[in-house]
């Protein structure tokens, strides 16, 4: 954030600019660091240059065009560890299925009364707006939330958890959800550290050199891991619940890439059938790494 806090002040005194994980900067706050400064060089560094609302595209004018793009599956082997992607599938409980019908039936039947195209650009923030505005619509919202947490926190997908754990034992892993919650309620439930933006820095610093040195073999978290951070210990990936985004699945499949011991590195994702999930998981998939 310093960067473009400051760079209306320091933006003469610079000939070469840098931008690790550069798919920010197209952003409306993050752009300024670009746009205030005078280097007439600059190099851009990402694994994941597109984004989903289209910005990427502003970063021909701010940076520069591509001039150099390597792939995952290209560099697999050689540069990152060997790998391979495991989709798991789980059923919903009776119970679960009843409940994720009942609210799922009242949040489709707002959006369509309301005569909203969720896939259609600003569709979900239309829906956001149109809830606000009466109570059925808090009901529908709270409605979409509750048949999320059911799929993506499913009995199913915990029980599946455990055995994934006990195969990998001997393994680091990396859990990976959508929300804070569900890192707690796996926290308690398997006993391993968990680390959230809650987690102060001494904290989380202390945490993943427990981790990598071995002391906790299972780490569980939401998103704060998904970039920026070097788990170099870490081969076994298990992604529980995200969201759609190609970014964020690429993103957490190169936290477990770190080339080191040989071993080959496994990401399993974890699929409640018959909900939602799955049309987001091959939203997230729609990636070369992933074919």
């Amino acid at each position: 954030d310093s960067a473009y806090l400051h760079m209306e002040r320091l933006g003469d005194r610079f000939g070469l600019l840098v931008f690790d994980e550069c798919h920010h900067l197209p952003g409306p706050s993050y752009a300024l660091a670009a746009e205030a400064s005078l280097a007439p060089f600059r190099l851009g560094l990402t694994a994941t240059p597109e984004r989903e609302d289209g910005l990427h595209r502003r970063s021909d004018t701010l940076i520069g065009p591509i001039v150099y793009r390597k792939e995952i599956d290209q560099l697999a082997g050689e540069y990152l560890a060997d790998y391979e992607t495991v989709t798991l599938q789980v059923r919903l409980s009776d119970d679960e299925r009843e409940r994720y019908a009942e609210q799922r039936a009242v949040y489709r039947d707002f959006v369509e009364a309301s005569g909203l195209r969720l896939g259609a650009p600003g569709g979900w923030n239309r829906f956001l707006m149109l809830s606000s505005r009466s109570e059925e619509g808090r009901r529908a919202f709270l409605a979409y939330r509750e048949q999320k947490s059911i799929a993506q926190a499913s009995e199913g997908k915990l029980q599946l958890l455990e055995r994934l754990l006990r195969k990998h034992r001997a393994d680091r892993v990396l859990v990976f959800t959508a929300d804070n919650h569900t890192v707690y309620q796996i926290s308690q439930r398997f006993l391993m550290p968990a680390i959230t933006h809650q987690t102060k820095v001494k904290e989380r610093h202390r945490l993943l050199q427990a981790f990598n040195a071995g002391e906790h073999p299972f780490l569980v978290t939401s998103r704060v891991l998904n970039e920026g951070v070097d788990v170099p210990a870490a081969k076994i990936g298990v992604v529980l619940s995200g969201s759609g985004s190609v970014r964020e699945h690429v993103q957490r499949l190169g936290r477990i890439l770190r080339r080191g011991s040989g071993q080959r590195a496994v990401l399993y994702e974890v699929v409640t059938e018959d909900t939602a999930e799955e049309y987001v998981s091959s939203r997230r998939r729609r990636h070369r790494a992933y074919q």
